[in-house]
Order: C-alpha cells, then structure tokens, then sequence
C-alpha cells in the first residue's frame, strides 16, 4: 500500500500541497467570481504544489476534493457589506458566522461541510484554510456578467491568491 501512495507522489498526482477550491454559478452575475478567477488562476499557474478546482456549489462538494493538503483557499463570491469589488482575504476563524440557518443554492454551507471534515476525516482535512472573497452586489441576474466593480478587482484576488500559496 505505501508503495502505491509513493508512485502515485512520483506521477504527480498527489503532490499539491495547496487546494484552491473556485465556487460560483457563471450564469448568474457575481456569483461567476469563483468560475472567472478559476480560469484566471489556471492561466496565471500557481505551482505544481497547488491544486486548483472549480465547483459550481460548495457545501460537500469541497469535501469530496480534499486529499490532505496543508493549506485550502476556498474563492467565492461574498456579502460581508463591504464595498462592491472589496476583496477579502480572511483566515477561516474570522469569517463572520451568520445567525440564519444557510439556506442557498449552495445547501449545507461550506463551513458546516468543513467542520464535518475536520470530526470525520482530520487526515486529509487542512489545518489552514482562508477565504479568498470578492464582495458582489448582484446575485439575482440570470445570464448577467460581473459587475464592473466586482470585475476589477479580479487581478488583486489573484494576487491574494498567489500571496497565500507562496
């Protein structure tokens, strides 16, 4: 078995020491930010040490692509707010908790998906895990881009992005 787990590191294929995990729904305005920075991440080629992925919702589905990484970096696109385009860089210990039950197209809330990890699977949950978010305005128009605002703070994200996997 250690054998496997070893040729498996050599091909490549489980060597990423970082996850970045892009959630959002490209058809509906700023909730694409996760869809656009996964393909500007992609292009801007993080490392071989880090993985990047896109997942339309989040929830369990972030769950399902941890493979015991030290560090994840959950994108998306938030409401903390802030002004349109504000990116936020936090640790996951300082992401405001909201009072309501999450309910959204995303259904169990990344968060909760993450604590069930960490009691269920500790050895492949990461121990350091950020929220890279970019604080929209619009979440309601079908087949409506980013917001002009939203839009133009893509670059700095990446930059964040990039800062944290360093």
């Amino acid at each position: 078995m250690q054998f496997q787990i070893d040729v498996q590191r050599a091909e490549g294929i489980m060597d990423s020491r970082s996850l970045v995990v892009c959630i959002g729904n490209d058809l509906v305005a700023d909730d694409a930010v996760g869809h656009a920075l996964y393909h500007l991440l992609t292009a801007a080629g993080l490392g071989k040490d880090v993985r990047v992925c896109l997942l339309g919702v989040g929830g369990m589905a972030v769950v399902d692509e941890l493979e015991g990484e030290e560090l994840l970096i959950v994108v998306d696109a938030v409401q903390f707010g802030a002004d349109p385009g504000t990116v936020h860089v936090l640790d996951w210990d300082q992401i405001p908790v909201s009072e309501m039950r999450p309910v959204s197209g995303h259904g169990i809330g990344v968060r909760e998906a993450l604590q069930v990890s960490q009691k269920l699977y500790p050895e492949k949950t990461p121990q350091a895990i950020y929220l890279v978010g970019v604080e929209g305005i619009c979440f309601n128009a079908v087949g409506a881009g980013l917001s002009p605002l939203v839009k133009a703070a893509l670059p700095r994200a990446v930059e964040e992005i990039a800062q944290l996997t360093r």
